[in-house]
């Protein structure tokens, strides 16, 4: 459970926020002006689209003088950064209680929504989106013998024969097979020195998707399902070094996971 305090809370209206399991939002309001004519809905607007993107969420009373909007998981929220608001006023992000969010497993002929309220840098409050119909959840991750090894669950999809992973970056694509289990389960190990050929002179940032089978489009692979709404600065991985360069796992400012390469200069 996660909050901010600060004295602009006297100023601005400020809304704590509690994640179902299904994904849906409740946000709870404070602060707002009682002797202001009241709003009449909560808006989420998606920033950077054109033409302009919004949802409106009706208002009602809660206790002591505060305001209540819910967000059902059953509307939905196209994929992307939404900036919440209270008619034309920011909303300061108070209590997130996203415990709900953690190890979530969505029923698996899909489509996967998660949707993560967060602080942005400016302390406003804005709810990061995904939806999928087709999704592949990372999970752990294990390193050695000059590579990785990653473990996941395949949505909206199922395994069949000739899965393989594949590591994209530009025109290049490199494959590792696939081993399916119980569940839409998979894993696959993905060595880092096939992604050092050529030899890089630049950062290589190689983007992993699932091909669930022989001729199926491939699934991006990317790690939704909890209460990280960016995973850049918080889960960091080891580098291994081989012949010329470095390499490690991490993961895009959306969350999907991608293998890091760059060149080592000779001694």
């Amino acid at each position: 459970m996660t909050g901010t305090t600060g004295a602009a809370r006297h100023h601005s209206p400020h809304a704590d926020c509690v994640a179902d399991a299904a994904g849906g939002l409740t946000f709870d309001i404070g602060g707002h002006d009682p002797g202001r004519t009241p709003e009449p809905a909560l808006v989420l607007r998606r920033r950077g689209a054109d033409p302009a993107e919004e949802v409106r969420l009706p208002l009602t009373p809660a206790a002591e003088g505060r305001l209540r909007a819910v967000l059902p998981s059953t509307v939905e929220l196209a994929e992307g950064h939404w900036d919440v608001s209270l008619g034309d006023r920011p909303i300061e992000p108070g209590v997130r209680d996203l415990r709900a969010l953690v190890d979530r497993a969505p029923e698996r002929s899909g489509p996967v929504c998660a949707r993560v309220p967060y602080p942005t840098p400016e302390g406003r409050l804005a709810v990061r989106s995904w939806l999928r119909p087709r999704h592949a959840e990372a999970g752990d991750l294990a390193f050695g013998g000059g590579g990785c090894t990653v473990e996941g669950r395949l949505y909206g999809a199922e395994l069949g024969a000739g899965a393989v992973a594949e590591a994209r970056w530009g025109s290049l694509v490199r494959e590792a097979p696939v081993d399916g289990g119980e569940d839409g389960a998979f894993a696959f190990t993905l060595p880092y020195g096939p992604l050092a050929e050529p030899a890089p002179d630049k950062q290589r940032m190689w983007h992993l998707w699932l091909r669930p089978f022989a001729g199926a489009e491939p699934v991006r692979i990317a790690r939704v399902l909890d209460d990280v709404w960016d995973r850049r600065g918080v889960f960091v991985y080891p580098e291994a070094e081989g012949a010329g360069f470095r390499a490690a796992p991490c993961y895009s400012a959306d969350n999907e996971l991608c293998v890091r390469v760059v060149p080592v200069p000779a001694p």
